[in-house]
């Protein structure tokens, strides 16, 4: 079930982003709408590491002194706006993650 979710919602999420901002497709949305648009990958990626970073497998919240996944994601958020390069923010954040994993 949960990859035929995934699966889903990264049909979706293409369909979105390729059929309204390709300039080839001869749809044309207003302005805003296309500024929302742009924004569509960001908000189903948290949607996604929501529960992720919150909560365990049962289903209870995560105690956040020792949360590993909390931590490597407020520092991948200020990594990536520090850094600007999402390659090189995205392999730090892996590497704090693990290392985190590796002493909690």
């Amino acid at each position: 079930m949960s990859w035929m979710l995934i699966i889903g919602m990264t049909f979706i999420l293409f369909f979105n982003r390729y059929f309204f901002l390709e300039p080839k497709v001869a749809v044309k949305l207003p302005i805003f709408i296309e500024r929302m648009l742009r924004y569509a990958a960001p908000c189903l990626l948290s949607v996604i590491c929501i529960p992720i970073i919150f909560f365990d497998a049962e289903g209870s919240i995560k105690p956040f002194l020792n949360n590993a996944y909390l931590y490597a994601a407020i520092f991948a958020c200020i990594i990536s706006l520090k850094i600007r390069n999402v390659l090189l923010s995205l392999i730090c954040s892996m590497v704090f993650f693990y290392i985190l994993l590796f002493l909690l």
